[in-house]
């Protein structure tokens, strides 16, 4: 599927009543069966290499979950050929769609709950993610930044933690919020940076911790143990 400028014909408040209508219609908390599947909507807007870790954890039997859909800011991205081959319906977003964040947001959000997802996963998605999608699914928005959070924010984390001569570094898995970045945390793992690293065996050190850890937290959804504090921090139990 392919959205272009014209998704957004209609006047902006009718467009904003169906949305909010559409919105209230789906759950606003996440009342599971703990033996069903967990089931997820992924953004991305690269290569998916998180995207094939959370298939390979699903065929594998290790993540109790489900992918309704994938959606890509990116209509080249190589993500929707490994969602394609998985049998996953994927959904293209078309650059000129972008030039109202909220509007791509209202258009993304109604597809996700259309799906029928529980819960979005940010695998590589390089676009922002506004009101629409965050009222959608509060607190059910998943991000993974490659860096120990508070430190090293941004697109350039990896880089930006090399150059700084940092000896432990590595990964977070957050709930996305309206900030870049700074969700309430749900999972981090260190990552060593060796005396002979390079940036690019950096990079793969980090991305083979996102793989194993962005799983590992999607099933202690499915479990359900993942709950968010009154004080706004993750309790995992």
């Amino acid at each position: 599927m392919f959205y272009a400028v014209s998704y957004f014909g209609e006047a902006g408040v009718e467009r904003r009543l169906r949305l909010v209508r559409f919105i209230m219609s789906y759950p606003a908390s996440c009342e599971r069966k703990l033996m069903a599947p967990l089931k997820i909507g992924v953004l991305l807007s690269g290569s998916g290499s998180n995207l094939q870790a959370i298939i390979d954890a699903i065929a594998a039997g290790r993540l109790n979950a489900e992918i309704r859909v994938v959606i890509s800011s990116r209509p080249d991205a190589y993500g929707l050929v490994r969602a394609k081959e998985a049998g996953i319906q994927t959904i293209a977003l078309s650059k000129d769609v972008y030039a109202d964040y909220d509007m791509a947001n209202e258009a993304i959000a109604s597809e996700l709950v259309r799906a029928g997802c529980e819960y979005v996963v940010m695998a590589g998605y390089m676009r922002m993610v506004t009101d629409p999608i965050l009222m959608a699914f509060p607190d059910r928005v998943l991000n993974l930044h490659p860096a120990l959070l508070p430190s090293f924010k941004g697109a350039h984390a990896i880089q930006d933690a090399f150059e700084a001569g940092v000896k432990v570094t590595g990964v977070t898995v957050h709930f996305a919020n309206a900030e870049y970045d700074k969700g309430p945390i749900v999972a981090q793992r260190a990552v060593e940076v060796a005396e002979n690293d390079t940036l690019e065996t950096l990079e793969e050190k980090i991305h083979a911790v996102e793989h194993e850890l962005y799983p590992h937290v999607l099933q202690l959804i499915a479990e359900n143990r993942v709950t968010v504090d009154a004080d706004r921090k993750v309790r995992i139990s």
